[in-house]
Order: C-alpha cells, then sequence, then structure tokens
C-alpha cells in the first residue's frame, strides 16, 4: 500500500517550491509556480515553521502532499535532492499528489461497510492509481489526472451514495459561507464541495455527512461530532476551529491549535 502520510525527511521541500499562492488571508506574500518561498533554507525545510500561522502563512499548516513529496523524491526520481538540477520534479509532484489524494479517499471508500458491492471495483480502481503513481517521470508527465480523478470520483460517489441511504430530508446549499447551521440536521447530507467557511457548527452531529472537498477553513467546530463523517481529511480539520469536546476519527489528529477548553454549549 502506497504510503499517504507525508514524511517531510524523505523530501526535498517540494510543496515549498511547486504551488503558486497569492497574498490573501492564507498567505502573506504572492509567490509564483515554481519558485521557492522566501522561507525554504537550504535543507529544505521552513525555517518559520513553528511561528507560520503567527507570521501570516496558515495555508502552509493545512496542506497535505498525501506523501506525493517523499514518493516523487524517493521514488520518481531515486532519491535526488536538488529539484533545481532536476524541474521535472517540479512537473510531477502535483499530479502525484492528485493520485495520493484520490489513493486515500479510495482507502476510505473501502472502510465503508454499506459500499461492500462496490469493494471490487473500488480495490480495482486503487490498484491502477497505485500503478500510475509508480510511473516514471515521464508517463506521470503525460497523464491526464483529470481524466483518472473524473473516473474514480463517479466511484466515489457511488460509495456516498450507498453509505448515506436512507437519509431524510434534502442537502443544503453548496454556499454557506458564515451561516449558523447548529439547528439543520446535517447527518448523512451530501456536503461535497460545500463552501464552509466561517460557519457555525457548534455542536453539530456531521455523522455520515460527506464532506469530500468541503471548504472547512475557519468554521465552528466546537463540540461537533465528526465521528462518522465520510472522507474528512486531516487538512479540513487543521483548517477548522474546534476544542476538546470536538469528537473526530480515530485515525485523524486533533489539531494543536485548537481550543484545549470545552465550550458552554458542549455536551
Amino acid at each position: 500500500m502506497t504510503d499517504l502520510r507525508a514524511d517531510c525527511s524523505r523530501c526535498v521541500g517540494l510543496c515549498c517550491v511547486a504551488p503558486a499562492f497569492a497574498a490573501s488571508a492564507d498567505f502573506a506574500v504572492d509567490k509564483p509556480a515554481g519558485q521557492p518561498c522566501r522561507h525554504l533554507g537550504g535543507d529544505h525545510r521552513c525555517t518559520i515553521h513553528d511561528r507560520l500561522r503567527e507570521r501570516g502563512f496558515p495555508g502552509c499548516t493545512v496542506y497535505d502532499c498525501f506523501g506525493a513529496g517523499q514518493q516523487v523524491t524517493q521514488v520518481t526520481f531515486g532519491g535526488r535532492t536538488d529539484w533545481r538540477r532536476t524541474p521535472a520534479m517540479l512537473t510531477v509532484f502535483p499530479v502525484v499528489r492528485q493520485l495520493h489524494e484520490l489513493l486515500w479517499y479510495l482507502a476510505e471508500a473501502l472502510e465503508l461497510p454499506a459500499a461492500a458491492p462496490l469493494h471490487d471495483s473500488l480495490r480495482v480502481a486503487r490498484s491502477t492509481v497505485e500503478a500510475l503513481a509508480a510511473g516514471t517521470p515521464e508517463e506521470l508527465a503525460a497523464l491526464d489526472g483529470d481524466a483518472v480523478r473524473d473516473r474514480v470520483n463517479a466511484l466515489l460517489r457511488e460509495a456516498s451514495a450507498l453509505a448515506r441511504a436512507g437519509r431524510r430530508g434534502r442537502d443544503p446549499s453548496r454556499d454557506l459561507v458564515g451561516r449558523d447551521l447548529r439547528r439543520i440536521d446535517l447527518r448523512c447530507a451530501s456536503l461535497r464541495g460545500a463552501l464552509l467557511l466561517g460557519a457555525d457548527l457548534r455542536g453539530s452531529n456531521l455523522s455520515g455527512a460527506d464532506v469530500t472537498g468541503a471548504d472547512l477553513r475557519g468554521a465552528d467546530l466546537r463540540g461537533a461530532d465528526l465521528r462518522g463523517t465520510i472522507f474528512l481529511t486531516q487538512a479540513q480539520l487543521d483548517s477548522a476551529t474546534g476544542d476538546a469536546a470536538t469528537r473526530i476519527p480515530p485515525k485523524l489528529t486533533r489539531p494543536a491549535h485548537w481550543i484545549s477548553r470545552r465550550h458552554p454549549g458542549s455536551r
């Protein structure tokens, strides 16, 4: 099974070079794609890693390469350590990251008991994507990643539908920015791609809700129950606000920046 957890010690800072970002609430400055961040040190490590939020780079703290960094560095390019002499590393990195993210979702789907009728198809898809991610630099550069994503997403949607079958009520809209959602039943709701920036989800039960690609930046999850949420990623948790009463899936880690006390409405 492909390692889908980032190991920065086995990478050469590819996430600090390959992506572009614009000055915003998430990043203090502009950075074009292919140019190293000003805070990337000569040892391929971030020089302000322990101060990213206070220095205006919260976007960096919620980025997850799903293990693509070490895959590209150690496997695709055989341990090369200089992306300047091997610029193809920067071209291949986002492709492998997309494939690894799909592998993470496929692994999650295979853990859904209700999706058992699709498990064989999901395993085939996982094997196919793993083979693609292990390709040569030339094969990866030529890969149509969007087409692969579309095929896999069709399966993931089916798995989600099976897992959420029998729920009552209608799904909420996609634009939920800043909304107070505490009185809305979100159990088994489809929140795929929903904009939940700054949404108030305190004490909400999101069991069975599909949050694939949902933007949870600044969402208030204090006291919320996320234990049965479908396709919830560590990056989504890291981008939100929670507390000691927020219940999360056992495979995810409670973010260090979350408030350590319970809010008054916690159960």
